[in-house]
């Protein structure tokens, strides 16, 4: 239990950084970074396999470039489903993916 509080903490905590390096995401307060975190979360995990099996093809072409698409859409999404944590744009999703990811992977390497 502590290690899922500790990797939604590290989520929030990307969340915020990539807010503040990124300008077209905007998060209006720490509760909605942990919303949005969550949010994110389960989209991972209930909606993500779905995409990478649906965009297979897509993913092998591209030798796995595509999987940085597929995280951009759902961080968009979880954008548009918190009502305190906007991203105005697809780039602004996909550079906002990238930092979280590399925040988060540092972070639990660092961690775990």
């Amino acid at each position: 239990m502590a290690r899922i509080l500790m990797s939604w903490l590290i989520s929030t905590l990307s969340i915020l950084l990539a807010s503040y390096i990124i300008p077209g995401i905007r998060v209006d307060n720490a509760g909605a970074a942990f919303m949005a975190a969550a949010v994110l979360g389960v989209l991972n995990v209930l909606v993500r396999p779905i995409l990478v099996l649906l965009t297979l093809p897509i993913t092998i072409i591209t030798l796995g470039l595509f999987l940085f698409i597929i995280n951009a859409l759902l961080f968009l999404l979880a954008g548009s489903l918190i009502s305190g944590f906007q991203v105005r744009s697809f780039s602004a999703a996909l550079l906002g993916s990238l930092v979280v990811s590399v925040v988060s992977f540092v972070a639990h390497m660092a961690l775990f």
